[in-house]
């Protein structure tokens, strides 16, 4: 997976690429770990992001809760495939999905 940072100010943009799964879930929380201090608007492109397992959900439900105390989070250009992972895992309704 790749994964492609740009901060402009507060605001923090990561676009992934590839997947997101046991293997490259770590990867993106030591990203999140290191760059989250001091952002308020925390969004991420999954426009070439192939596939989401447990372990990506996981990683984003910890992303969430830390936005959730610092700001916000909005994930975009979801394709079918993950926004099935979505639906069916019921993180529609904790994540904001546009």
């Amino acid at each position: 997976m790749n994964i492609t940072k740009n901060k402009d100010g507060s605001k923090l943009t990561l676009t992934l690429e590839g997947r997101l799964d046991t293997t490259t879930a770590p990867q993106l929380e030591g990203e999140l770990k290191s760059t989250l201090e001091g952002v308020t608007n925390l969004e991420f492109d999954f426009q070439n992001l192939e596939y989401l397992s447990s372990a990506g959900l996981r990683v984003l439900l910890a992303a969430q809760k830390a936005m959730n105390k610092q700001g916000n989070m909005v994930i975009r250009h979801v394709n079918e495939t993950i926004q099935e992972v979505f639906e069916v895992t019921g993180f529609v309704d904790i994540l904001t999905i546009e």
